[in-house]
């Protein structure tokens, strides 16, 4: 199994807003992904690892494939409408790391 995972860094002039991509972007892109996305998760960072710090990421969301070809075929359809969608919640472009589950 493999976890795309799409993160957003926190930064001081960073605009993101959680409810859209809550109720609208991520609902959206497991629809288009269809049967293959097996799961999906989403984080907002509130602290980094030491006390008083801020969190690297002010929102992270993650999807679950078998396999990164999976992904791969889900998302080429789909890629410029979703994202074309990120100015609609963030001011930021995200960083989309594939991972092996290991665990």
């Amino acid at each position: 199994m493999i976890k795309v995972s799409v993160l957003y860094p926190a930064g001081e002039n960073t605009k993101f807003d959680m409810a859209y991509y809550c109720n609208k972007h991520m609902p959206m892109a497991r629809d288009k992904f269809g049967a293959a996305c097996k799961g999906m998760s989403i984080e907002e960072g509130v602290a980094g690892g030491a006390p008083g710090t801020p969190p690297a990421y002010v929102a992270m969301g993650h999807f679950l494939f078998d396999s990164a070809a999976d992904f791969q075929a889900a998302m080429a359809p789909h890629a410029a409408e979703l994202m074309g969608d990120i100015p609609n919640y963030s001011s930021v472009q995200p960083v989309i790391q594939i991972s092996e589950v290991k665990l």
